[in-house]
């Protein structure tokens, strides 16, 4: 019998209402952490709610297979992309793939987010941190905080490595919002199958053209990296190309959009440690890493079982598919010491937010500038609204933060 609290893993609503959210979700850890999930649009799955759990399904990568369900989609808009890659189109990401093909494309990036490659971007990301600083001087005393500044902040560092052109970095917002926003009424596209569907053909024909451009021309930038990347000596696959594209500058900036707008509301809602912060600013790194736990900007990912196994003694069959709940993770109390209390001072902090195992080293450094460019430099900074979560089943979080401050 379906756990109705499990049912929230198939609401999009439910990540905009967190108070449903965490209770359904404290429920589940606390009596039914695998969770059988039936509910349409989507096929049934298992909801894994407990960190541990989580962990040990990320770990075991020859049992628990990203393909062919490595998100939660529509039974429809599943069989669509599923027709769509057989015909040679469709989405066939880094998330999507298993090794060792999954290690093979992965490596072709990889260069550009090793430490050696970050500390030489350092200069450039503290620079561009300091400038999103004085705009929100120069647009005071309110702004809202997502529209005006997180958004904008991470999609410039992530698109110039692309090597983009500044003139379409709007385009790739634009884009990125309606890929990620499709269940929610203000970002979505359209609602019928088709119109979501276009926004990826956009993205593929975009990235089509700068393929055919940067192999033509290389220019020393991660899309020439990519568009001239080789699997055993052969290019990627078209798809595989535009899918690598479309990863690095959506995931790239929207993940990070999404925890820094969360780390400051946070902040501002637990003023004592936005002191603790201003007073210590050595505190940073792990204020940082407790601004993702806190935020979780990836929802979920999904694995599919290659044999009959069983989590916490619940029998899963080959073929049937678990949802890792990284939300609910982050709250585990067996994990956390007073899980739903915001600690800028948390250690060890071994969240889920972006996935076990991924490193989004990137994102912590973007993190860091602008949070250690902004905080000396605040005189006051509270709510001016309510903030507003995004309807989501996949990647998300504030979509408008409202703020009043003084900024010197």
């Amino acid at each position: 019998m379906t756990d109705e609290a499990a049912n929230v893993f198939a609401d999009p609503t439910a990540y905009a209402d967190e108070p449903r959210l965490h209770a359904a979700m404290a429920h589940l850890r606390a009596h039914n952490p695998v969770a059988y999930v039936d509910k349409a649009p989507y096929r049934p799955f298992y909801a894994i709610t407990r960190h541990a759990d989580i962990m040990d399904i990320e770990r075991d990568n020859n049992l628990w297979l990203s393909e062919p369900r490595p998100v939660l989609v529509t039974a429809v808009a599943d069989d669509f992309a599923k027709s769509q890659l057989e015909s040679g189109a469709g989405l066939r990401t880094l998330i999507h793939m298993d090794d060792p093909h999954h290690k093979k494309v992965r490596a072709i990036g990889q260069d550009w987010f090793r430490p050696k490659a970050l500390r030489e971007l350092q200069v450039q990301v503290d620079a561009l941190a300091k400038r999103y600083v004085d705009k929100m001087a120069e647009i005071g005393p309110e702004c809202d905080f997502v529209e005006d500044i997180a958004i904008h902040f991470p999609l410039y560092v992530i698109l110039s490595l692309l090597g983009l052109p500044e003139e379409d970095f709007p385009r790739m917002h634009q884009l990125t919002q309606e890929m990620f926003g499709a269940d929610d009424e203000e970002y979505q596209r359209g609602t019928t199958l088709e119109e979501r569907m276009a926004t990826l053909l956009d993205f593929f024909d975009y990235f089509s053209k700068l393929t055919a451009s940067r192999r033509a021309n290389p220019t020393g930038d991660l899309a020439s990296a990519i568009a001239n990347g080789r699997i055993d000596g052969e290019p990627l696959s078209d798809v595989d190309t535009a899918s690598y594209y479309v990863i690095v500058a959506s995931a790239g900036h929207d993940t990070t959009k999404d925890a820094i707008s969360g780390g400051l509301r946070a902040l501002i809602e637990n003023p004592h440690e936005l002191d603790r912060l201003r007073h210590d600013p050595e505190l940073i790194d792990t204020a940082v890493e407790e601004m993702i736990r806190w935020t979780t900007p990836v929802k979920e990912f999904m694995r599919t079982a290659a044999a009959d196994t069983s989590v916490r003694g619940v029998p899963i069959a080959k073929g049937e598919s678990v949802y890792l709940a990284y939300t609910s993770g982050n709250r585990d109390e067996e994990i956390f010491d007073d899980p739903f209390t915001f600690d800028v001072g948390r250690f060890p902090n071994k969240h889920l937010a972006f996935g076990y195992g991924v490193h989004f080293c990137l994102a912590r450094m973007e993190m860091r500038s602008l949070f250690s460019a902004l905080i000396p430099r605040l005189d006051s900074i509270e709510l001016a609204g309510e903030p507003e979560l995004a309807a989501t089943v996949f990647v998300g979080g504030l979509k408008h933060l409202p703020i009043r401050y003084s900024i010197r």
